[in-house]
């Protein structure tokens, strides 16, 4: 059994319980990419979708005394490749949700796919049921560099998924990847220009990275070098701003750049220290009381989290954040933040002064890493291009 969670010494406690979000896993894909850590598993067999969904239901309600009362202000249904789910798995699903949580009026639902057409057919379905916003998957618009990544989608599939689900749903994101094998500066351009006509809301753009235990961590491929990888990024930074895309986050970009409703509600919870309830084979959360703060994980192996369901047994590990950790868990998630944060904001979420952080807050000032500007504390130009040297002051 897990014990329960433990009073953190020095914990002042907090005034009042943070937002709160949902996450649901999804753990199969058609096939494991070469990069990916994410906890997904290759569906080699049709998945018994009705026991999956039964003990995603049972999931909630075992967590229902941790968040009793707390309303729901965004749903996020990542993987693996959430498209997959059958429509009326989906409907259920959320559903479900409805009855068992307080859904705030108007809340973010996110949905996870990839390009393909047997999956984008079901959007339609997907928006019916509740979603209503879609994230895809595209990586790249090139056939070269999507072979090279071991996607299993070409861009004309790419494409044709962008229009199906801008008919069918008005927030649409495109996941992109650039320092890819054997990248150029003009081939990850080319990327960037496509996935801004396309005519989407937000787009997510990522630093291919070489994570352990994957296939690429154990063979890389050849990659573009550190000066040239910079370079990429600084193009797509200023590709997406002459197109009116306002960079809120490291890698987050939403157009028009004046409305924050464009912007992905669900991961702002994250990034602003919030609290999550995450569902699921291998999901993850992060929760609070007038007590402490901590953090849960789900088994991670999908057989062993529907074994544990009929058992009632979902978490694998809890863990208490010390109060020593706190302030490098915050601000590893705001100073993502292109606005960083109001000062208020470290005490509301992690129940310290602020004093505790005053002393690094005044050597990254110094050292060119942060400002104040309009009340928030927020990373500089230079902080942002060295956010690992600026949060290392923070860390315990």
């Amino acid at each position: 059994m897990i014990p329960i969670v433990p009073v953190v010494p020095g914990f002042s406690g907090l005034v009042a319980p943070p937002p709160l979000a949902l996450y649901v896993h999804w753990p199969w894909c058609v096939k494991k990419c070469p990069y990916c850590d994410f906890n997904s598993h290759e569906s080699r067999t049709e998945v018994d979708e009705p026991v999956y969904l039964a003990a995603l239901i049972a999931d909630i309600e075992a967590a229902l005394p941790q968040i009793w009362n707390r309303p729901v202000i965004s749903v996020f249904i990542g993987g693996g490749t959430p498209s997959l789910m059958r429509a009326e798995t989906a409907d259920a699903l959320l559903a479900a949700i409805r009855m068992r949580l307080p859904l705030h009026p108007g809340a973010e639902v996110t949905l996870e796919a990839n390009p393909g057409t047997a999956e984008a057919a079901k959007f339609a379905a997907f928006r019916e049921a509740g979603v209503n916003r879609l994230s895809i998957g595209v990586q790249s618009f090139d056939d070269a560099k999507l072979k090279a990544l071991g996607r299993i989608h070409d861009s004309a599939e790419a494409r044709r998924a962008i229009d199906m689900a801008l008919n069918n749903f008005d927030r649409v994101n495109l996941d992109l990847m650039y320092a890819l094998p054997q990248q150029t500066l003009a081939e990850a351009g080319r990327d960037i220009v496509t996935a801004i006509g396309a005519g989407v809301s937000h787009i997510s753009a990522y630093h291919l990275t070489l994570e352990p235990n994957t296939p690429f961590h154990h063979a890389p491929p050849p990659l573009p070098d550190d000066d040239l990888a910079a370079d990429m990024q600084e193009m797509v930074e200023a590709r997406l701003a002459e197109a009116g895309f306002a960079q809120y986050e490291t890698s987050a970009f939403a157009r028009p750049a004046h409305d924050t409703n464009s912007r992905c509600q669900h991961n702002l919870n994250y990034w602003n220290f919030g609290d999550y309830l995450g569902i699921g084979a291998g999901a993850h959360s992060k929760l609070s009381n007038h007590e402490s703060i901590w953090r849960e994980a789900r088994h991670r192996n999908p057989r062993a989290y529907i074994e544990g369901a009929a058992r009632g047994d979902f978490i694998s590990t809890r863990q208490t954040v010390a109060r020593a950790d706190l302030p490098g868990e915050f601000m590893m998630n705001a100073l993502r933040l292109n606005e960083g944060f109001l000062p208020r904001l470290f005490t509301e979420r992690t129940g310290l002064p602020l004093a505790t952080i005053e002393e690094s807050v005044l050597a990254a000032r110094r050292e060119g890493l942060l400002e104040t500007m309009d009340g928030h504390i927020r990373p500089t130009p230079r902080g942002r291009r060295f956010l690992n040297q600026l949060l290392g002051g923070f860390l315990n």
